[in-house]
């Protein structure tokens, strides 16, 4: 026999295919469901779980039901190509290439804090627990849910020279002012893995904490001694991007391959044809 639920289920994925409510957007409260099908809260909330475990929907612990990105995740063509800012001081970098026009959610932050995340102390070059400058940014597009959580860490050496910078500037004017001071050019190394968020981070994200996310660490290197002055963390939600790398010949890798004249197929000593 086939459940009332099934059948709501069935109704609200077809409005959400249909765009009636777009990616990020909140559906109505249970209450107001159950209103509108003649159903009782139980039975919606069933639905809602079956949408929930179809990729639909997520259930957000303080937001409501949110519509997921899924399968319409933008695609962010992501290189390796740091470009000078041409509005403002500072660099552009490729985690922010993307053309939309983002915004900032709840306060910027710029100021001391503890730095208890081994990995990230490890990177920045100091013991765990030590008192560095933090500047943290929660941004993404005009109304739609944040899209990434920005956290740059500061090594002491350097964090009288930016301690004052606004926290929500137009561009990295503290990046310029460390190189000014002495570590031009730094150098940029980039760490990427999936993870699962803290309770914090996925109540900034307005996700829940069973979705993993995407973070990119990128490591600053000074110029003028090779050493950490600065890391900054973005963490995305897993379900609102996906990367696109563009793939380019090595120089001798231009060149059609010869006829094989041994049968072997062309394999290479490690076993890749």
């Amino acid at each position: 026999m086939h459940s009332r639920y099934l059948d709501i289920a069935s109704q609200i994925r077809t409005r959400i295919e249909a765009n009636e409510w777009a990616p990020g957007a909140h559906l109505p409260r249970l209450n107001d469901l159950a209103a509108e099908y003649g159903a009782n809260r139980d039975t919606i909330g069933r639905a809602i779980a079956a949408l929930e475990t179809e990729g639909y929907v997520w259930a957000v612990q303080g937001s409501g039901i949110v519509v997921r990105y899924g399968t319409m995740r933008p695609r962010r063509p992501r290189g390796d190509l740091v470009k000078r800012n041409e509005q403002s001081l500072g660099y552009s970098f490729p985690s922010a290439s993307s053309q939309e026009v983002c915004v900032r959610h709840g306060h910027a932050v710029n100021a001391p804090a503890r730095l208890n995340d081994p990995r990230i102390a490890k990177l920045l070059g100091v013991k765990p627990g030590t008192e560095v400058l933090r500047r943290l940014r929660v941004t993404g597009p005009a109304s739609e849910a944040p899209f990434q959580i920005n956290i740059s860490w500061i090594h002491p050496r350097v964090a009288d020279l930016v301690v004052d910078v606004d926290a929500n500037p137009a561009a990295g004017e503290w990046l310029y002012r460390i190189e000014k001071a002495g570590h031009w050019p730094i150098r940029w190394v980039e760490f990427h893995r999936a993870r699962m968020p803290s309770k914090e981070e996925a109540a900034q994200l307005e996700i829940p904490t069973s979705l993993p996310v995407l973070e990119i660490v990128r490591q600053g290197l000074s110029g003028s001694d090779d050493q950490p002055v600065e890391v900054t963390e973005y963490v995305i939600a897993s379900d609102r991007v996906e990367t696109v790398h563009v793939l380019h010949r090595d120089e001798l890798a231009q060149a059609p391959w010869p006829d094989s004249q041994d049968g072997s197929g062309g394999l290479t000593s490690e076993g890749e044809s």
